[in-house]
């Protein structure tokens, strides 16, 4: 709150018109404390994610001085011969990302729609609870339940997959030879049980963004679309979801960068390799966060200045994502789009 003191000179007989009055604004004690406050625990913040970056950047020089640029095209991870890279690991972080999203998205989408439009009083208040322990479940017992329970069950899902849509080279599993695989252990700790994993632990995560923005939805356009003879999915699809598309893009890009650091769940399920894997249903991945996971506990000076390069990159990559969903969900604007 400020307080406003004003200035205000009576006019001379002999002048010609009224003196414009002066306004001096003077902060409050209250807001400039609020204001110092504020601005102190943003640059926190900002210093402490600067300070981070560049932890990463100093002890990652040893290695990336040694591979140069071949750090992001090189598959093999071998620091002690001086001959390692990210390509692998880097495809491998992607791959269970994206699967991931197709898992989530389209799971957030309908609790957030059903939980925003649907259901009422008591029945919506225990699903937000639900959704809400669901982010608080740790990744550990998220990875035990993939491993023991979820695996197989995915199996032969994976493998009637592989069977009637192996002409999409995702979708093949394949032997050295190229021959079609059908035992069971070909399937196993794969990209796609991975990602199946990491989509169920980052839907409470778009879910919340997600129906936050749907339920600022404005009430007006939800009743005139109403009165004008539009069924309830009438109403969501022409108001609701128009008016929520930027929290729809920015809850999923949120959970995209969630997805990309993941570790321990992702660690417990995949079985690691170096070599870039086009068929997510067969066994063998890898990820940035897996590898680091791995090899932080044996490695040597070296390795750990390269563990600390593949972490930089994961840093950014995940900054950059993130950033980019805080840009989206800033500049959505109510009922910019619907119609």
């Amino acid at each position: 709150m400020t307080t406003t003191v004003t200035h205000r000179e009576t006019a001379s007989p002999t002048s010609p018109g009224p003196v414009r009055r002066s306004l001096l604004s003077v902060p409050s004690r209250s807001d400039s404390v609020f204001k110092l406050v504020s601005f102190t625990a943003g640059m926190t913040t900002v210093g402490i994610m600067l300070a981070v970056g560049l932890f990463l950047s100093l002890r990652a020089s040893d290695a990336l001085r040694v591979s140069g640029f071949s750090f992001l095209v090189q598959q093999q991870w071998s620091p002690e011969t001086h001959v390692f890279g990210i390509a692998a690991v880097l495809f491998g972080t992607v791959t269970i990302a994206i699967i991931a999203m197709c898992v989530a998205v389209p799971l957030a989408l309908g609790t957030s729609l059903l939980i925003s439009e649907v259901t009422r009083g008591p029945v919506r208040s225990i699903l937000v609870s639900l959704v809400d322990l669901m982010a608080a479940v740790p990744s550990v017992v998220y990875g035990l339940w993939g491993l023991f329970f979820l695996q197989a069950n995915v199996i032969p899902i994976s493998s009637w997959i592989s069977t009637y849509f192996a002409w999409i080279p995702i979708f093949a599993v394949t032997g050295g030879s190229g021959e079609h695989l059908t035992e069971a252990s070909a399937y196993t700790s794969s990209a796609f049980i991975a990602g199946i994993v990491v989509g169920l632990m980052v839907v409470p995560t778009q879910t919340s963004v997600m129906r936050e923005a749907f339920s600022q939805a404005p009430v007006g356009e939800r009743e005139g679309a109403l009165a004008l003879g539009s069924t309830r999915w009438g109403m969501i699809r022409t108001v609701v979801i128009p008016f929520g598309r930027g929290g729809i893009i920015g809850g999923t890009m949120l959970g995209l960068g969630r997805a990309l650091g993941e570790t321990i769940a992702v660690y417990m399920i995949i079985s690691p390799i170096f070599t870039i894997n086009w068929q997510v249903l067969k066994t063998g991945t890898n990820s940035v966060s897996a590898l680091i996971a791995l090899r932080y506990g044996e490695a040597s000076d070296f390795g750990l200045s390269a563990l600390m390069a593949a972490g930089l990159v994961l840093f950014v990559i995940t900054l950059i994502v993130n950033f980019t969903a805080s840009s989206i969900v800033a500049r959505s604007r109510s009922g910019a789009e619907t119609g």
